[in-house]
């Protein structure tokens, strides 16, 4: 298996050398967006904590308008949802690697598995730390202008 691999990275890297890949077409950028469209869309159908994180940008994003957040703030708001968004697409496609690798279980992919899902949890955890300390402020100014 190994030697498979090696002998296909290296006939890969020979193509790239002698330059036979496909060359940059217009046409090939767009079916690459198409590409990547298709896996958001699997991931949010087959993945529940997305529609959890779908969920928790919206409900943010309209907070942040609401709350008229500075260029500033919005920068750490965006890069806090990119970065979970980016956490589960990649736990996503560890998962259904893991799962086409070992279709029955086999405990180093369920300890893979458990580590990509930790990931997601940090970057969430930091995200709503982030959240906070951007909305909180203004959350708070607003309850206290209730009062």
């Amino acid at each position: 298996m190994v030697e498979s691999v090696n002998e296909l990275v290296g006939n890969q890297a020979q193509k790239s050398l002698n330059g036979t890949h496909r060359s940059f077409t217009l046409s090939g950028r767009v079916q690459s967006f198409r590409y990547a469209f298709q896996g958001v869309a699997l991931m949010l159908r087959s993945q529940h904590n997305a529609w959890l994180h779908a969920f928790a940008s919206v409900c943010i994003l309209v907070m942040g308008g609401l709350f008229r957040l500075s260029a500033g703030e919005w920068c750490w708001v965006i890069l806090a949802i990119v970065v979970v968004w980016t956490a589960e697409a990649l736990n996503t496609a560890l998962e259904f690697l893991a799962d086409a690798a070992s279709p029955s279980f086999h405990p180093l992919v369920k300890d893979a598995k458990d580590v990509a899902a930790g990931g997601v949890l940090i970057s969430a955890v930091g995200s709503v730390v982030i959240g906070l300390l951007v909305l909180g402020p203004h959350l708070l100014a607003f309850l206290r202008g209730l009062l």
